[in-house]
């Protein structure tokens, strides 16, 4: 959403804003999809395929005859019948420095190697995954005890005004091909990587609870049964955690939830 802001702010004429298709949310209940809300504040056309691959897709973006195709955290891998409509090409802003961190999860990924900073990187799009030549990157520290909901944050704004300075440059910029034996994935992640054990230690323990924020989460055996751990800090080399969730219940401070247990 701050991209599409920052583009609209920068007076560029947006013909289509695609977004993922509406999906159910909290109670089953049909949610639109944040960047359709955002669109539709801005006035903007909205356009949600199932899969943008689908030949009525694919028409209906030719049809515009856009000049850039501009992807942000989208969640389908692009084929090469929509890259090539553009006339001027396809760029990407993604959230890590490649070509570390390439794919679906970069930020949470980034906290859970124990990265010390991430960033992000606008390239230039071709049919592999986060593979094309790059044109510009702003680094930042991963703040000590910043989670991936506060990270994603400002990714997304740092990302968003390194877009729009990007197109502002885009004559005097060359992408720059990236090196592709120095490259790690980021891949999705899975619901059991949050089910942890007091085993692992204390600071995997604290990079899980950071990374796998909102989704999917991380629990810890206590005495009341495993337990959402939602925010902790290590002390020595012990994780403490500060607040928790018991199943159907509020976020509370850990010491009311569970004592001493």
């Amino acid at each position: 959403m701050p991209s599409l802001r920052g583009l609209n702010e920068a007076g560029h004429q947006i013909v289509l804003v695609v977004t993922q298709p509406d999906r159910p949310g909290n109670r089953r209940k049909v949610t639109p999809a944040p960047v359709k809300v955002a669109a539709q504040e801005l006035g903007l056309a909205v356009y949600q395929p199932e899969r943008i691959r689908d030949p009525e897709a694919v028409e209906r973006l030719r049809a515009l005859a856009p000049d850039f195709l501009v992807v942000v955290a989208y969640g389908q891998l692009i084929p090469r019948s929509v890259l090539s409509i553009p006339r001027l090409g396809a760029i990407n802003v993604h959230a890590s420095i490649l070509p570390r961190h390439r794919g679906a999860a970069p930020i949470a990924r980034a906290i859970l190697a124990g990265d010390r900073e991430t960033g992000v990187s606008i390239m230039k799009m071709d049919e592999q995954l986060d593979h094309g030549p790059v044109l510009a990157v702003r680094a930042t520290p991963i703040g000590e005890g910043e989670d991936a909901v506060q990270l994603t944050a400002r990714l997304a704004v740092m990302g968003a005004e390194l877009l729009v300075e990007t197109l502002e440059n885009l004559d005097e910029l060359h992408g720059v091909g990236q090196e592709h034996s120095r490259a790690t994935i980021a891949p999705r992640l899975r619901k059991e990587e949050g089910e942890l054990s007091w085993e692992l230690g204390a600071d995997e323990i604290d990079r899980r609870v950071r990374a796998l924020q909102p989704w999917p989460g991380t629990t810890l055996p206590t005495a009341r049964g495993r337990v959402k751990v939602l925010k902790g800090h290590i002390e020595g080399d012990r994780y403490v955690p500060d607040v928790v969730q018991l199943p159907g219940k509020r976020p509370a401070p850990a010491k009311q939830v569970l004592g001493d247990a």
